[in-house]
């Protein structure tokens, strides 16, 4: 009896150490998903709802639809370092608890929003509390053991990839009831999250491990310096930038695209969104795998860039629903690319500089995010007129293949001409 009270404790406490990171891993697995659902599920309705809002007819509506994104983008971008530095100095289960509470009430608002402007407000609070992946990840060093901690972090990016699938079928079906109808969904989904949460979810920054908040080190722009201090890789962000310049084309303009093309409703929309989805997961979950080391990582980049090329020309031109269909495998196929390319990107930097690599991409990309969408909107906004010189619809996708095209040749000329620091493993 003695020997069983004396190791009570002990056991208590695995017992105990196992439930701690088992139920933050399911809450953090699904506020991620939850907050992907949340960006997803808007996309099928906003066309019908910006017309609603704004009185406008479709092409004019897509404009709103742009400067909407870069709004959100913009939120992302300013507060993702400040949630981070803000759960470093008062722990983590509370700014995760208080980020999705006040995105449930914003979803809230932007469903009853009566005005455009009292949307552009929810999308700056929703852009702004939505910000938890630093502070999610921070959460799966703090809880996950060195030999575990890359598979939980895979389990965030498959927790998004899951999210972004089952949010447009979600706003698809349910935007079938109208437009309005999928905001309140997401509200329920993130105030149950913290439901659960509040009740389950444990703290798990010490507070003597806990720091001072800092505006020096929340500052956004920092992340910008990466780029600079990287110019053996010039060539290879100028590709990156490119890719995630075109495929903004697809949040920006594809609800609208296909709706004044081929009158789509938000449930085709959403059902098309998944499909893509699906096939993209198949690609950069199996068969990436497969191809890279058959192919080469080179191979592999060029042949998954001309399949967003084809993909972005034929959805362009695309006469009928089905048809576009049809190219959404192409475009899935383009998965190839992305991470070839960030492989040969990080062979040729040393091993102590890749956290400095993986920065200047975030950069790059967040640049895009913010830029991208006015122009893919502006571009719909002045060929989707019926009354233009040129009615092309498409127009987004077309200029998204250009720019890929030219992405191609800047690839090839930069493998070319950097040399290789680190063998890469293929």
């Amino acid at each position: 009896m003695n020997g069983l009270g004396q190791n009570f404790p002990y056991l208590k406490s695995k017992v105990m150490s196992k439930s701690v990171g088992h139920n933050a891993l399911i809450f953090i697995v699904i506020a991620v998903a939850i907050d992907a659902i949340g960006l997803g599920i808007i996309m099928p309705v906003l066309p019908d709802l910006l017309m609603e809002l704004t009185g406008q007819p479709l092409n004019e509506a897509a404009l709103h639809g742009g400067w909407l994104t870069f709004t959100y983008a913009l939120m992302q971008f300013v507060f993702m370092p400040i949630i981070g530095g803000l759960s470093d100095a008062h722990g983590r289960r509370k700014i995760m608890l208080l980020s999705l509470f006040a995105l449930g009430l914003d979803y809230l608002l932007m469903g009853w929003a009566p005005t455009i402007g009292i949307l552009y407000i929810g999308r700056i609070i929703s852009g702004a509390t939505g910000a938890i992946y630093s502070t999610a990840n921070a959460y799966i060093a703090d809880i996950s053991p060195p030999e575990k901690r890359a598979q939980n972090f895979g389990m965030i990016g498959a927790a998004f990839g899951i999210g972004f699938v089952l949010g447009p079928v979600i706003g698809g079906l349910l935007g079938e009831l109208g437009p309005r109808v999928p905001f309140y969904a997401a509200a329920g989904f993130s105030l149950l999250n913290v439901a659960y949460g509040y009740f389950f979810l444990p703290e798990t920054l010490k507070i003597d491990k806990r720091r001072p908040f800092s505006w020096r080190r929340a500052n956004p722009f920092g992340t910008l310096k990466s780029v600079l201090a990287l110019p053996q890789l010039g060539g290879f962000l100028i590709v990156m930038f490119l890719f995630s310049f075109a495929h903004f084309a697809y949040p920006s303009c594809f609800a609208f695209f296909t709706k004044q093309a081929y009158q789509w409703s938000p449930r085709d929309v959403g059902m098309s969104l998944a499909f893509f989805g699906v096939a993209s997961a198949f690609v950069q979950g199996y068969l990436i795998r497969i191809a890279i080391p058959k192919l080469g990582l080179v191979q592999c980049a060029i042949i998954g860039t001309l399949m967003n090329v084809a993909a972005f020309v034929g959805l362009s031109m695309a006469a009928s629903g089905a048809i576009l269909y049809l190219w959404l495998v192409p475009a899935a196929l383009g998965g190839l690319a992305g991470p070839a390319i960030q492989n040969l990107m990080s062979v040729r930097v040393a091993e102590d500089a890749q956290g400095e690599l993986q920065g200047a991409i975030g950069s790059i990309s967040s640049i895009a995010m913010l830029a991208s969408p006015l122009l893919m909107t502006r571009l719909f906004h002045k060929y989707a007129d019926t009354e233009a010189d040129i009615y092309f619809p498409g127009a987004p996708f077309l200029f998204a293949g250009i720019l890929v095209a030219i992405a191609l040749l800047v690839f090839i000329w930069a493998v070319r001409s950097t040399p290789v620091v680190v063998a890469p493993t293929e």
